[in-house]
């Protein structure tokens, strides 16, 4: 059964207690020594907390930390303090007095564990302590609560000693059933990696009291048939079942589960990458090798029962670099195996490079400078990974190269195995693709993205003095470079730019994102051609800084569900411009004007850059320049915006030595107006005037839209297209200034026609909103305004008629839409207008009016065919042909007293045969009617 002191039960041939006694011993030994290892790491106050918390579970004292009451679930099972324990207690608390209990007690907490990275290579100053406290399943719900409540008071107190310290009740019945309530270590991803944890468990664990693992006790090669072997065990009392505890087996492990550690991992990597992209790199090992993968946990309790029982061939962390060490040699993935040993090299964090702190090595240099040794590293690799917290920008750069193609390597392994093997799990779904989303925000670089290189890689990469310069790239195109340390225009020619740019936001941006600028650091300025100031660079990083706070908040997986939308957005006018030349300064009354038609009218926004900080963390840089850089930004930024949901905070900042800060305010307004308007629920649209040029933006959630339109002539005609819904029109609150139009549109209102009329001499000027507030308008000679509006409003009454007429009785008596009349008269104030309401003209059975009605209908050529109507009296173009408007004349000009020569009207109009029944607006009416009224009236005066 023993060869070279080695182990070998065989259920077959009978188990002896004395060898089961001896594999006991031979665990308990080595952990022994790990618990050792595990002190040697820690401050004296640290190695009391550990000391005590095997009693503070096993005795319920009012004077000790933790006491909850004198309810609380107490007793280690089969636990005695020795006299170091109690020498501790007592230097805690002086009066403290340990009375052994007497008979058998119910001793409900069955085992206390470590686990994790103490007692290993990896355990470091900053190492917590996580703790199982096994309990008896059958304790009652109140109970368990005062035992959570004890292990929350025993966090505290271990916090104010220098431990960080976290307690996981564990019920072992639950356990083995794959059931538990809490995440059981920091690196716990949840109940998706019961057996993976298992396996963690078994290779780390510490025991620091009460029952040991019945796990201990079975033979690696009878892992298959684990429960047979358990029974036994148990049912022939080769083992007392209050001497141990049975967390189950590792015989098979769902492929699931490797994925749900390796998704868990690289979720850590983005922030933590060394320590997780080693424990990523195992689960890579065990995919690959499932359904036959062999856990390291048994290679650990193989080396046990060979009496291998040297702790550094046996600290987890060396086993598993040992294991995948020998993966990724089989691949031959070089590059990969660099990373590995990097990943180790840090964690271990025993800086080779330099002596150590005390005349004799530790075990963990003596143990690092063997592995450095067999891998042939030399000083120069000790010396740069050892200053990792001096690495700055180019360093950095280069590792992330590293550490980003490792987790795309690792998402897409992941993928791949979930696809091959068509795994169907929890995790499969949704966090497959979030995590997928949080890769993507942290490394995927995009158009405008601010890169992100700090992957967890150094603490800080804040340089003392940097150097920006403008100048021009190959093509001859305007650039800007940041150098490192203080250089002179001369100096430059002779390094290498640490980032490079083509404008200047993005760039100032990527120093604040990754902490290359700071506070300290000061920044020479050789601007160029450009008007940047050093005082302007200072005001643009300080404000940069204010309104993205580094580091970002963490990043929410609810947030990455939905797509990415502006939590912030910062716009900055003007940079290095300035739209009022400081060689021809303005009086205040000129400044003051200026400003107040500026944003528009004088266009005295040069440029916008736009910094977007979403709801994926990303920043992203945007810059609007040349002929309408305000009207595109704002069609951008209101796009962007999601249809529901919280509105981005805001903030425009502009520099200009000229009344910046009131520019900055006015584009400020112009964006708050556009937004309110976007939430409104009714689709609207925004006009905007730039000098002589307008600027419409349709306020569609999630489809703005942006028309220029050169002039006047271009924004009448614009206004006037049909569009079958309501419309309305808000009007910058400066623009179409010295106009009526800008107080006409304000008036628009919803199924209703407006008819606007002013007077000039001896013209008028006619608009009409329509039912869906498109505009027609149209200049007239006046004479009076019976004249002038009488024909209008019988032709709207018709239209508006025959437009009802088409539908059920009811439904028309709904349908019938009012005719409003205002008359815009001059203001007595100033130079604006004023709006009067006037009452619909009153028709004389006796005035000289004719009713003349038109049809237009389609011909099979593509040309409409008109037939006109006067006083009942038919003429067509059929038999008229071209000259069917000069007939028409002749006939009024015959039913005149005198031969009159004012204007005709049409009175009537059916456009059913172009547009189908029902379908055409009233704008498309008043269009038509415009068009033959001239030619009516062009015949009329030829004669």
């Amino acid at each position: 059964m023993t060869r070279h002191q080695e182990i070998r039960p065989i259920l077959e041939e009978g188990i002896d207690r004395k060898v089961l006694a001896a594999l006991r011993a031979r665990f308990l030994t080595l952990n022994a020594a790990r618990l050792e290892r595990t002190r040697q790491s820690m401050s004296s106050r640290q190695q009391a907390v550990l000391t005590l918390l095997p009693l503070l579970f096993h005795v319920n004292h009012p004077i000790l930390p933790g006491y909850v009451s004198s309810a609380t679930p107490a007793g280690l099972a089969g636990f005695e303090p020795d006299t170091d324990t109690l020498a501790e207690a007592q230097r805690l608390s002086r009066s403290f007095s340990y009375k052994p209990v007497r008979g058998k007690p119910h001793q409900p907490i069955l085992g206390l564990f470590l686990m994790g990275s103490l007692g290993t290579v990896a355990q470091d100053d900053q190492s917590d302590l996580d703790v199982w406290v096994c309990h008896d399943s059958d304790l009652p719900a109140q109970q368990l609560a005062e035992l959570q409540r004890k292990c929350d008071l025993l966090m505290a107190w271990a916090a104010t000693q220098g431990s960080e310290a976290h307690f996981f009740l564990i019920d072992p019945v639950r356990f083995t059933q794959g059931e538990r309530d809490a995440k059981l270590t920091s690196d716990d991803c949840g109940t998706t990696q019961h057996y993976l944890l298992l396996d963690e468990f078994y290779r780390t664990a510490i025991w620091l009291g009460g029952r040991t693992p019945l796990w201990w006790l079975v033979p690696d090669y009878e892992e298959h048939r684990y429960g047979d072997y358990v029974r036994t065990l148990l049912d022939k009392r080769f083992v007392r079942s209050d001497e141990v505890l049975d967390f189950g087996s590792l015989a098979s492990i769902p492929p699931g589960e490797y994925l749900g550690a390796g998704l868990w991992q690289l979720y850590k990597a983005i922030e933590s990458p060394y320590k997780s992209l080693f424990k990523l790199l195992l689960v890579e090992v065990y995919a690959s090798e499932h359904p036959g993968v062999r856990c390291l946990s048994l290679d650990f309790k193989q080396a046990v029962y060979a009496n291998r029982l040297e702790l550094d061939e046996l600290d987890p962390y060396i086993v598993a670099y040992r294991r995948i060490e020998r993966y990724l040699t089989l691949r031959a993935d070089h590059e990969r195996l660099a990373l590995l040993r990097r990943c180790l090299y840090l964690k271990i964090n025993k800086p080779l490079s330099q002596p150590p702190s005390n005349r004799t090595k530790s075990w963990k240099r003596r143990l690092l400078e063997r592995l450095a040794s067999d891998w042939n590293w030399d000083e120069r690799q000790f010396a740069q990974l050892d200053a990792r917290c001096q690495w700055k920008v180019r360093r950095v750069v280069e590792e992330r190269r590293a550490l980003v193609n490792e987790l795309t390597y690792g998402y897409r392994f992941l993928s791949e195995f979930a696809r091959r093997l068509q795994i169907i799990s929890s995790i499969n779904g949704r966090d497959f693709g979030v995590l997928g989303r949080r890769l993507h925000a942290a490394i995927e670089r995009k158009a405008g993205k601010i890169e992100t290189i700090n992957l967890g890689i150094a603490p800080d990469l804040a340089e003392h003095s940097l150097t920006l310069v403008q100048g021009y790239d190959a093509a001859d195109d305007v650039s800007w470079a940041l150098y490192e340390g203080n250089l002179t225009a001369r100096q430059i020619t002779n390094f290498s730019p640490l980032k490079r740019s083509r404008e200047l936001v993005p760039l100032l941006a990527w120093c604040h994102r990754n902490g290359v600028i700071d506070t300290a650091t000061h920044v020479a300025l050789h601007p160029g051609d450009s008007g940047l100031t050093e005082a302007e660079l200072f005001a643009l990083l300080t404000d940069i800084r204010q309104a993205f706070p580094m580091p970002p908040a963490a990043l929410a997986d609810e947030a990455l569900l939905i797509a990415a939308s502006p939590v912030k957005v910062l716009l900055l006018v003007n940079v290095g411009l300035d739209p009022l030349s400081p060689q021809q300064p303005l009086s205040f009354d000129e400044l003051t004007e200026s400003l107040r038609h500026g944003v528009t009218r004088d266009n005295l926004v040069l440029s916008i850059d736009q910094l977007t900080l979403n709801s994926w963390s990303e920043l992203i840089a945007t810059r609007y320049e040349g002929a309408s850089p305000l009207p595109d930004c704002l069609r951008d930024f209101l796009q962007e915006l999601p249809v529901r949901g919280e509105r981005p905070d805001l903030q425009v900042r502009c520099f200009s030595r000229n009344a910046g800060m009131a520019l900055a305010r006015r584009v400020e307004t112009v964006f708050a107006d556009a937004q309110l308007m976007l939430d409104d629920p009714s689709e609207s649209r925004y006009l905007l005037q730039v000098r002589q040029h307008y600027h419409l933006l349709d306020l569609i959630a999630g489809n703005v839209r942006h028309t220029t339109l050169s002039d006047m002539p271009t924004l009448l005609e614009h206004l006037g297209e049909a569009h079958h819904s309501i419309r309305p029109i808000k009007v910058e609150r400066h623009a179409l200034e010295g106009t009526d139009l800008a107080l006409i549109l304000g008036q628009a209102r919803p199924h209703c026609l407006q008819v606007f009329y002013r007077i000039q001499g001896d013209l008028a000027e006619v608009t009409v909103l329509d039912e869906f507030n498109a505009l027609w308008r149209q200049q007239l000679t006046y004479r009076d305004e019976q004249s002038l509006l009488t024909p209008l409003l019988r032709f709207l009454q018709s239209v508006s008629y025959r437009r009802t007429t088409q539908l059920p009785f009811e439904e028309s008596r709904l349908a019938a839409m009012d005719i409003l009349f205002y008359r815009i008269v001059p203001s007595t104030a100033d130079h604006t207008y004023e709006i009067e309401r006037r009452p619909a003209p009153r028709e004389n059975v006796s005035d000289p009016f004719y009713d003349i009605q038109a049809i237009v209908e389609p011909s099979e050529r593509g040309r409409s065919l008109v037939t006109l109507y006067c006083n009942h009296q038919e003429f067509s173009s059929l038999e008229y042909g071209p000259e069917l408007f000069a007939a028409v004349a002749h006939y009024i000009l015959a039913q005149r007293r005198g031969g009159e020569r004012y204007p005709c009207y049409i009175t009537d109009l059916d456009l059913s045969g172009l547009h189908g029944t029902g379908h055409a607006q009233t704008v498309q009416h008043l269009r038509y009617k415009t068009q033959l009224e001239a030619s009516l009236n062009q015949a009329l005066s030829g004669l």
